[in-house]
């Protein structure tokens, strides 16, 4: 998408060898801690040798002899957090350049880590696939939790140049009279302040999760019947498309929950039981979802095994709000007759999916209220809290989704797979307040969504850009309605990684350690996800084998120029913009665009941006947001022919839309697997409709 020989012209750096090295991650390495200590630097003649947990990070060179350059370096170290710089100067005017190769794991990416000086970077950026954009300046790596990057001022182009199964590399290239390479270990975890992140341990959950919520729908007036019935609904209209799960919520339990039973066998508005339910479920091809929360509300209960909880100071079960009685997690006895039996429980019936709420009560009310039971123990409530989830995850395995709810839970990091960052409700506007957390931490949770006519498309397309965790939950006949349409545009979510390291709005994550001393969970805390930000423009770059492009998302209309450069473009190249939703080219533009206002029929707008060719080239389809990337295996152009394989559900309509250059003729449309309807041309954009007859359709235009 950008031509790393045009970079190298403007910035007038010599192009020297590119030393590539290779190196395999160990069993014995995934399991153990990466040093918390500075990397080991090498400098021989031109040669730059940087290495870090005893595998070589980077290897490079530096254009200017030796005696013509200033190398100085520091660490320093403050709470744990290390930062290592090297920095160059030329003392002779000439330009400096430093080229060379980046290695890491395979989670490693490309993106921003500080926030620019100069300008202030407003859009929340992610990426499918390593990541191109000229915004990038540093690469991370997950599975250690480094950062390598380039400090500002200095002009940085950073190129992903293979990814293989234990690796990525990535070229680097660094121009300026003063170049700053900053290296930080252990960065989230301690850079970032998040104790208990220890990638090396787990990997984020990478498959779509999308489905139903009962939640909003029925609230806990939920029964046998109704689930069964949205089982059957959302199979038929909303499986095909992706929506894997249903979740059943609260309103399934016996009234004053304490003892698994309460739990495990539900109230009479479920005659059949959970166990046939979750069958019901599965035969219908879904993922059975169950909602419960870590409350003990039965009194009776409670003070007949006071051993079992936490204790006030008069030595009688300490009661708080929403939470009833709280469990005591550093008693296993405790664990084992209360947590462990649900949780088994449920996976043996078939359950896989678990929405587990109270969490934010039991740490504020439960413990954070009652802290002296803890130091009379010399004990830590944080231990005593990951020991409650902790037996969770083990009860029901590493292969089935568990989301914390509700709140920021940062103590509860390698745990839980994802986490709902705000309260009840979706708001929108978290995703750029935790945008950094989302596919590196856990999967943020913006609250599940309604299909309503102001929001349904803004929503949809907002969650699924982000790579986040997408639920709806309307009553299910509305998915027999036209306002279906942004659902099922929207799922499969595509996996993404955050674009930029930092939080593009920081007003919650800033206080985040307040988690230790809150006490209080009943509504939003100042550290939670809000539904409130400036931020409205987001960005979704799309790397394919066979092309790379942008989308871009925007919900308001705070900026009424979009320039390229902002977008990490190159503004030297012609680039053609398409909008989603209203199906309507926009032109072909340099430098930027002026996206116009937001139509009120979709409250947003979906911007596809393609670096323009000299051939009639794909613009986008109508099967997802991702204009094609979700369904197209491949795509090429060769011998006058644009021809691709696309994977749609059978039985549906598909449109795909071309941009045609003045000097090519249409001569004819070939498909396997579909039958074609009709093509129109508008403009410089030929659509071409058919109805699938499989889920692959190979197609070809001739011209």
């Amino acid at each position: 998408m950008i031509s790393i020989k045009n970079f190298l012209k403007r910035a007038a750096i010599i192009v020297i060898t590119v030393f590539h090295f290779t190196f395999i991650f160990s069993q014995k390495n995934v399991l153990s801690a990466p040093p918390d200590q500075p990397a080991i630097i090498h400098l021989s003649g031109k040669q730059i040798n940087i290495s870090y947990n005893g595998q070589v990070l980077f290897h490079g060179r530096i254009n200017l002899d030796k005696d013509k350059v200033d190398i100085r370096h520091v660490s320093d170290k403050k709470d744990n957090a290390v930062s290592q710089v090297i920095k160059f100067t030329s003392l002779s005017g000439e330009p400096l350049s430093i080229i060379g190769t980046v290695s890491a794991s395979e989670e490693s990416f490309p993106c921003s880590v500080d926030r620019p000086m100069v300008a202030n970077e407003d859009i929340v950026r992610s990426s499918v696939g390593l990541s191109h954009s000229l915004l990038n300046r540093a690469i991370y790596d997950r599975k250690w939790d480094w950062v390598f990057s380039v400090d500002n001022f200095s002009t940085v182009l950073i190129q992903p140049t293979s990814a293989e199964s234990h690796q990525n590399s990535f070229q680097l290239i660094a121009s300026g009279n003063e170049i700053s390479i900053r290296f930080r270990p252990h960065y989230y975890q301690f850079h970032r302040g998040l104790n208990y992140y220890e990638p090396w341990t787990y990997e984020v959950w990478k498959p779509s999760v999308a489905g139903w919520c009962s939640w909003y729908a029925y609230m806990d007036d939920i029964n046998e019947e109704k689930i069964k019935k949205a089982a059957d609904i959302v199979s038929e209209k909303l499986l095909p498309f992706g929506y894997d799960y249903i979740q059943i919520d609260d309103g399934y339990q016996q009234p004053q929950v304490g003892f698994p039973d309460t739990w495990l066998h539900a109230n009479n508005k479920f005659p059949s039981g959970l166990n046939d339910l979750a069958k019901y479920i599965r035969g219908k091809g879904l993922v059975a979802g169950i909602w419960n929360n870590v409350s003990f509300q039965d009194k009776d209960s409670a003070f007949a095994h006071k051993d079992l909880f936490v204790l006030n100071q008069e030595g009688e079960p300490a009661k708080g709000q929403w939470i009833g009685y709280s469990l005591d997690g550093l008693n296993h006895r405790a664990i084992d007759k209360i947590i462990r039996p649900v949780y088994r429980g449920f996976k043996a019936m078939g359950w896989h999916y678990f929405k587990v709420d109270a969490l934010r009560h039991l740490r504020y009310e439960g413990y954070n209220s009652n802290s002296q039971y803890f130091s009379q123990k010399h004990a830590s409530r944080v231990t005593a809290y990951r020991n409650v989830v902790k037996a969770i995850r083990e009860e029901v395995g590493k292969k089935d989704f568990i989301l914390g709810c509700w709140g920021i839970r940062p103590e509860l990091i390698g745990l839980i797979n994802g986490c709902r960052i705000g309260d009840d409700g979706y708001s929108w506007q978290e995703l750029a307040q935790y945008n950094s957390f989302n596919n590196v931490i856990w999967r943020n949770d913006p609250d599940h969504m309604q299909l309503t006519t102001k929001n349904a498309y803004r929503d949809c397309m907002l969650t699924s850009m982000t790579g986040s965790l997408f639920m709806l939950t309307d009553k299910p006949g509305e998915y027999n309605t036209g306002n279906i349409e942004p659902a099922i545009r929207t799922v499969p979510v595509l996996f993404t990684r955050p674009g930029q390291l930092y939080d593009v709005d920081p007003s919650r994550s800033i206080y985040l350690d307040r988690v230790n001393s809150e006490m209080s969970g009943s509504g939003s805390r100042v550290f939670d996800a809000s539904r409130s930000t400036p931020y409205d423009l987001f960005l979704q770059e799309i790397n394919e084998p066979y092309e790379n492009w942008m989308l871009l998302g925007r919900v308001g209309e705070s900026r009424k120029v979009i320039s390229f450069h902002d977008l990490g473009l190159d503004i030297k190249k012609t680039y053609l913009v398409y909008e989603f939703w209203s199906k309507s080219f926009v032109g072909e533009f340099k430098e930027g665009f002026i996206p116009g206002p937001i139509d009120s029929a979709y409250n947003c707008q979906l911007f596809c941006i393609r670096e323009k060719q000299d051939h009639p080239q794909l613009m986008a389809t109508d099967r997802h947001i991702s204009c094609g990337a979700q369904e197209l295996e491949n795509l090429v152009w060769v011998d006058n022919t644009l021809e691709g394989v696309s994977h749609i559900p059978a039985g549906n309509s598909y449109s795909i839309y071309v941009y045609e250059p003045s000097n090519f003729n249409f001569v004819s449309f070939q498909c396997k697997g579909a039958t074609f309807i009709e093509t129109n041309k508008k403009g410089s954009i030929r659509e071409i409709r058919l109805k699938s007859n499989s889920d692959k359709v190979e197609w070809k235009i001739l011209y």
